[in-house]
């Protein structure tokens, strides 16, 4: 059977371990599933058959609190969590989250603000100079001079604020594997140019581009930008170089990207001893709320040739995308089946993107993805091979299997992938079996400016697809709606380009249940434009809204239609000098607001003259006369 691995020095002991060869820090709680990052690297490192040992979330006031399993004898792993923490901690409008779903019971304050760094003083204090390893998506996303949006200003590599020894970035398997044996054989880090990690040095390598200092960026917003354009040119695992970084009197080493893993090499991680729960020591605290989205869902895919430009995968897992074989999701899927819990519904089987299988084109795998070329925006590229015929033999084999009753899609469905494909197989077999009522798709916007920054294709290319989808709805007599998401204060998105979008929404019908304000989080393209101004691409100016007042404007705008918005939407309006969409009209997005218990000026005539008929109307009628009861105040239309 299955068993967690020892978070408590009682259980080394009981393992007959005198110490530990590894101790994994991290900031998330301890969840044995393959959707968290610790599970994965520590079972990964277990199957190598190192000893490895837990910490989750451990007091970080506090230097004795890693000290739990004595000093190992390798080293530390350290990880952020699942989730940047500073993402974890606080909304785009840099206020406190309520909960943290990475946490028992979901309690917020269970992890430092930049969690990785911090855990890494700590160890310091208690162990000095012990080897250190730090991963997961914040010190991937970190690994250069970084604008770091909670401190408004551009902050160094965590490889050089944490003090750790390596860095490794994107999905870590290999990377891990090789430098935890370098530690085994007591080779240098730093020399050891492990695939997937970033080192220090005194001096640049020889053939390694430089990119401009972490001065440079800190100071010059052109010189970042062409900073973050060179870190995007160059990830690429087959034609990647290597890159470096001065900060100060050192030099940021990062070796090229580490190769995907093969499909053989999925399997064999994904099927490994996960206990898929979370440690029991949480019972009695509620659990972890995070554990409920994923525990019934299978991960297909890695990686994401989609290339939004607010979404850091490109720059984590790369543009080159692997899956797992249908024979190692359907094992999997069975092994669901068995669990008390299993009501019989897989809630989703998918990724980054549940429609991607495989590379993009068959010269990805062997020139890499291209470098000045896109593989969906501005349009679809002639060599994409958009064939869904795998996921559609993946999802038909486990809606098949004995007590699954549903298998539904819930990861995004990338549309304008969808429609390269001139056969419509996949969008029927979606729409008849794999839908839950409602199938989320994200245009993020409809203004031609506001896409092109994004990255995102043509409005037009959302409404072929939703006429599709409502065409394959009726001609199944099925009753299932898009639940299309909107991006609100993306640089480029002016006032205007935000009415644009709500008299859209309005036209359309559709109304956001969600509303997503855009986030610079670090390490996208997106939070490039947001910091310098420029679109780092191109190096042409880009329209950022900083002001928080024209943020929330731009924001209540995409829900025009709650009375909570008015107020911003009719300042957004008289500012843009739209006041047409103020009023009565059809077309108008908002009537009219005026003082509680007042009529609008505008309309004070009019009414006046309804109430003096409404009262005529009433002495004729009613015989009880001036003293009697009304009939009641003609409403305003």
């Amino acid at each position: 059977m299955q068993v967690f691995l020892p978070v408590m020095a009682e259980e080394v002991r009981e393992r007959g371990w005198d110490a530990p060869d590894l101790v994994y820090v991290t900031a998330d709680a301890y969840v044995d599933h393959s959707s968290f990052g610790h599970a994965i690297i520590s079972r990964v490192l277990e199957a190598e058959g190192y000893r490895v040992a837990m910490l989750p979330q451990p007091d970080w006031r506090d230097a004795s609190a890693f000290t739990r399993f004595g000093k190992p004898k390798l080293g530390f792993l350290v990880s952020g969590g699942v989730i940047d923490s500073m993402v974890s901690h606080y909304t785009a409008a840099k206020k406190p989250r309520r909960e943290d779903a990475y946490s028992p019971g979901g309690k917020r304050g269970c992890r430092p603000d930049r969690a990785t760094i911090v855990y890494c003083n700590r160890i310091r204090e208690a162990y000095g100079d012990v080897p250190i390893l730090i991963g997961g998506i914040e010190a991937s996303l970190r690994r250069f001079a970084h604008y770091d949006y909670w401190d408004d200003r551009v902050r160094a590599s965590y490889l050089i604020d944490s003090g750790a020894d390596l860095l490794m970035y994107g999905m870590g398997e290999r990377s891990a594997v090789q430098a935890v044996r370098a530690l085994e054989k007591g080779e240098s880090l730093a020399d050891s140019r492990i695939p997937g990690t970033c080192v220090t040095g005194r001096q640049a390598p020889e053939g390694d581009t430089k990119l401009p200092s972490f001065e440079e960026s800190a100071s010059d917003v052109r010189a970042y930008a062409r900073s973050v354009a060179l870190q995007y040119r160059d990830h690429d695992p087959v034609r990647g170089g290597g890159l470096c970084q001065q900060h100060g009197n050192r030099y940021l080493i990062q070796h090229p990207p580490a190769m995907p893993l093969t499909r053989e090499e999925m399997d064999r991680v994904y099927e490994l001893p996960y206990r898929r729960a979370w440690h029991p020591m949480y019972d009695g605290m509620g659990g972890v709320p995070a554990l409920s989205e994923v525990k019934f869902s299978l991960t297909s895919c890695r990686g994401c040739f989609g290339a939004c430009s607010f979404c850091a995968l490109t720059f984590h897992q790369g543009r080159i995308v692997t899956s797992r074989s249908i024979e190692s999701l359907v094992r999997e899927a069975r092994i669901l089946t068995m669990d008390p819990d299993f009501k019989g519904y897989i809630h989703d089987v998918g990724g980054p993107t549940a429609n991607f299988r495989h590379p993009a084109c068959a010269g990805q795998e062997k020139r890499g993805a291209c470098l000045d070329r896109q593989c969906l925006y501005p349009t679809p590229c002639k060599n994409l091979n958009a064939d869904h015929g795998e996921y559609v033999r993946l999802l038909q084999t486990l809606r098949e299997l004995p007590g699954i009753k549903k298998v539904f899609v819930r990861s995004g469905i990338r549309f304008d992938y969808l429609l390269g494909k001139r056969s419509d197989a996949f969008l029927n077999e979606l729409v008849q079996h794999h839908v839950s009522g409602q199938l989320k798709v994200a245009p993020e916007h409809v203004s031609p400016r506001v896409l092109a920054c994004m990255g995102k294709p043509d409005v037009k290319v959302f409404e072929r697809f939703a006429q599709k989808y409502r065409a394959a709805n009726q001609k199944f007599g099925l009753k299932q709606y898009l639940v299309p998401y909107f991006m609100s204060s993306h640089p480029g998105s002016t006032l205007e380009d935000a009415i644009l979008l709500a008299e859209y929404l309005k036209k359309n019908r559709l109304r956001p249940e969600q509303v997503q304000d855009f986030y610079p989080t670090p390490g996208t393209l997106s939070t490039c434009m947001y910091h310098t101004g420029l679109d780092p691409r191109t190096m042409e100016p880009v329209y950022v809204a900083r002001d928080l007042k024209e943020k929330a404007m731009q924001r209540a705008l995409l829900q025009y239609e709650l009375p909570v918005n008015r107020g911003l939407v009719q300042s957004a309006l008289i500012k843009a000098g739209r006041e047409d969409l103020i009023g009565f009209h059809r077309h108008c997005l908002i009537p009219p607001m005026w003082a509680k218990g007042k009529q609008p000026p505008e309309k004070s005539r009019a009414s006046g003259r309804r109430r003096d008929k409404a009262e005529q109307s009433r002495k004729r009628t009613d015989p009880s006369g001036p003293s009697g009861r009304g009939r009641g105040r003609p409403r305003s239309r």
